[in-house]
């Protein structure tokens, strides 16, 4: 498509597929990262005229201000933002302290505000642009994670806002909600557990999970023309989760769905 795309997180299990995924269409990626390592590797992979490395912390927004102004510079001005970058600390409420809440709001709401703000006042400027968001279904229920979980919700709110202010200028906004996605995050729980998918599949209508291929095709739909008028859309891409709970349904109604 010949756009510039700004991907956040671009090292992580889901941020080198949306990078792969956008240059396979066409685009030029401005790949963020703090791991300047992981990054050059990402850009020798898919080729460093397609991918321009950005080191940058998400929680200094100056930083990230520069980089991003650096980039523009020999790339373009960025027409669609993935902001994708984020963790998770503390499990429960119980094993969360002050830092730890600090750092999961920080990084996945504050460090989310920051990339957008690298880029709004340019699509303000030539009335166009694609903002896509990586919240989570955590944002949506209470289901572990509270501080991570806390800032994911923020960032639905946070999405609204900015697709009814920045509308006008022809600018969009959408979220997308992952639940369980088999990147190598998960991997601990694997090794603990074999079964872990397994065991968890009761809980999804579907009975399966995403891959990050899952996730980067509802992330390059709402940055496309096809979803020109979408916005304000909090999209969940969770196998059915949010839609209800069987188990639960069975035991108030006392009938086998």
């Amino acid at each position: 498509m010949n756009r510039v795309v700004l991907v956040t997180g671009a090292c992580g299990g889901i941020g080198s597929v949306l990078c792969r995924r956008f240059v396979e269409q066409g685009d030029t990626v401005l790949a963020l990262d703090i791991d300047a390592v992981a990054l050059h590797g990402l850009a020798a992979q898919l080729g460093v005229a397609h991918v321009t490395p950005i080191t940058a912390d998400l929680g200094d927004a100056a930083a990230v201000q520069q980089a991003v102004a650096g980039a523009v510079k020999s790339r373009g001005p960025v027409d669609v933002l993935v902001a994708n970058a984020g963790a998770a600390e503390g499990l429960t409420l119980a094993t969360t302290d002050a830092a730890s809440w600090q750092r999961d709001i920080h990084l996945n709401l504050n460090g989310t505000y920051h990339t957008v703000e690298a880029v709004r006042a340019s699509m303000i400027e030539r009335r166009q642009g694609a903002l896509v968001l990586i919240g989570s279904v955590n944002g949506m229920a209470a289901l572990g994670h509270p501080a991570y979980s806390a800032a994911k919700a923020g960032l639905i709110s946070y999405t609204k806002a900015l697709a009814v202010e920045l509308g006008r200028y022809g600018i969009r906004a959408n979220i997308v909600c992952p639940g369980t996605v088999k990147t190598q995050a998960w991997q601990a729980r694997v090794d603990r557990n074999p079964q872990v998918f397994e065991d968890l599949k009761k809980w999804y209508p579907l009975r399966d999970f995403a891959t990050p291929d899952d996730i980067a095709d509802a992330v390059l739909f709402l940055a496309s023309p096809m979803a020109r008028v979408i916005t304000g859309v909090a999209l969940p891409v969770d196998g059915g989760l949010m839609a209800g709970n069987r188990l639960m349904a069975e035991e108030l109604t006392l009938e086998s769905l």
